[in-house]
């Protein structure tokens, strides 16, 4: 009887400990994910110092998700550094999937910009981000005289007008950044679900 109570409690207490590590693990594949059927148009998150923020900005810049069949928008991703430090962020976050469209049934309409570090022939190595500072990210779907893409990214033409239907844009990567304090890797999962109408 006492070997089945030890027996007994020893299984609880195991269970008990891997519920507790497994439940203290960080969720690396946490999606954060919206669409045009919410209210929400901007996914923001708050990890380790950093504010993620993505939307799509309509022409006005205003955040959305449903566009007219003609009406440019702007991939919009801002990484606001909301410590004392100085925060380097290693510039392979920025992948060849970032801000690229899909239809609803996956076909890949691709992305707006045509290149990366442009400027340079061999890309540089980090993104340095003051303390309390912004770093935005913009690129418009359509490359205009009134609309341009942020560096690091380049246009060099115009992507052409997405017709009506139901899209998503995603950006899946690992951002590895440091202050001088810490190093950290979080694992990005955003999704934009969007409807051209």
């Amino acid at each position: 009887m006492k070997t089945k109570k030890k027996t007994l409690f020893l299984s609880l207490l195991f269970l008990w400990i891997t519920a507790g590590i497994t439940g203290c693990n960080k969720d690396d594949d946490q999606l954060w994910e919206i669409s045009p059927d919410g209210k929400q148009t901007v996914i923001e998150q708050k990890i380790n110092g950093i504010v993620f923020k993505f939307c799509l900005l309509n022409e006005q810049g205003k955040p959305a998700t449903v566009f007219k069949e003609g009406e440019n928008f702007t991939f919009s991703f801002l990484l606001n550094n909301i410590t004392q430090d100085d925060i380097s962020v290693s510039a392979d976050f920025i992948n060849n999937d970032f801000y690229r469209v899909y239809q609803s049934n996956n076909t890949d309409r691709g992305t707006p910009w045509t290149g990366i570090w442009c400027e340079f022939s061999r890309k540089p190595t980090e993104m340095n981000i003051d303390p309390l500072t912004t770093r935005k990210l913009n690129c418009p779907w359509k490359l205009t005289n009134d609309t341009r893409p942020d560096y690091p990214f380049c246009m060099s033409e115009s992507k052409e007008t997405l017709p009506k239907g139901d899209y998503y844009t995603t950006i899946h990567t690992q951002f590895k950044y440091a202050t001088h304090k810490e190093q950290f890797t979080e694992n990005i999962h955003f999704k934009i679900n969007f409807k051209i109408q």
